[in-house]
């Protein structure tokens, strides 16, 4: 456990240990999520592989420092190319492979398609890479369902940031402008091997995100898990950390 800073900011870091031969596993977490959000996934990932890991509660989450300006419909750039970056700065220079929930999936697309030295492979769960009218109106329910208190489980993890972290999330993805959103156009230029997952009964997004995914990326194997939703690692973490594991052992020397 720690932190370091970054632009006057404070992110909450946690590392796993492991075999320090083999790449670094980075846990991005989804759009209301935190490293306590994953409870105890990462952990059961690293042990199964070998790897060692590495978590951050992302700016205005969790135990980091909170927001201090609105966000952009840029937002998941912002965090992909500027914040992340920081963040592996701390495993100097070593290999690593993303581990990507939803908005986290998101960023380890925008961040893997830059080409960036030492990234050996992408695992996304629920990754978004266009918005689906689901999409919205899933996030319409989520606002509803907080504004009736129904979400007062999220302070657990976000303390005194939750309104406003959920507003950060609801809002800008409830914006009109942000329906246009679309990643689509950098996904061929990702090189490193992507495994995108993803529930059939997710209430964000359809197959056409993994469909658009197996299409854009070169060395894509994409996976749709019959009635998973949104959080399979959460509802299937059995079989998940298989599929994970396989992976790594296949792409990153891991053995099993």
């Amino acid at each position: 456990m720690g932190a370091i800073t970054v632009n006057g900011d404070e992110l909450y870091i946690e590392t796993i240990d492991g075999d320090e031969r083999l790449p670094v596993l980075v846990f991005l977490h989804e759009g209301l999520g935190s490293v306590a959000h994953w409870r105890d996934f990462p952990h059961r990932i690293c042990a199964a592989t070998g790897h060692p890991g590495l978590m951050h509660d992302r700016l205005g989450y969790g135990h980091s420092s909170p927001l201090r300006a609105t966000r952009t419909i840029h937002y998941l750039h912002e965090y992909a190319l500027r914040e992340l970056p920081a963040v592996l700065a701390s495993i100097e220079g070593r290999d690593y492979i993303l581990v990507g929930h939803s908005d986290g999936g998101s960023i380890a697309l925008i961040h893997a398609a830059g080409q960036p030295h030492g990234l050996r492979g992408v695992v996304t769960l629920a990754a978004h890479v266009i918005v689906e009218t689901l999409s919205v109106e899933g996030i319409r329910a989520a606002q509803a369902a907080f504004d009736e208190g129904k979400l007062r489980g999220l302070e657990r993890y976000h303390g005194a940031k939750t309104a406003q972290i959920f507003g950060a999330w609801a809002d800008t993805w409830l914006r009109p402008s942000f329906a246009h959103w679309d990643i689509r156009y950098l996904l061929p230029s990702i090189d490193c091997p992507v495994l995108a997952l993803q529930g059939s009964a997710d209430q964000y997004g359809t197959v056409a995100q993994l469909d658009a995914i197996a299409a854009g990326v070169p060395k894509a194997e994409v996976r749709m898990l019959d009635g998973c939703g949104h959080s399979p690692h959460q509802e299937r973490p059995d079989m998940l950390v298989e599929i994970i594991a396989d992976f790594c052992a296949a792409y990153a020397g891991s053995t099993r």
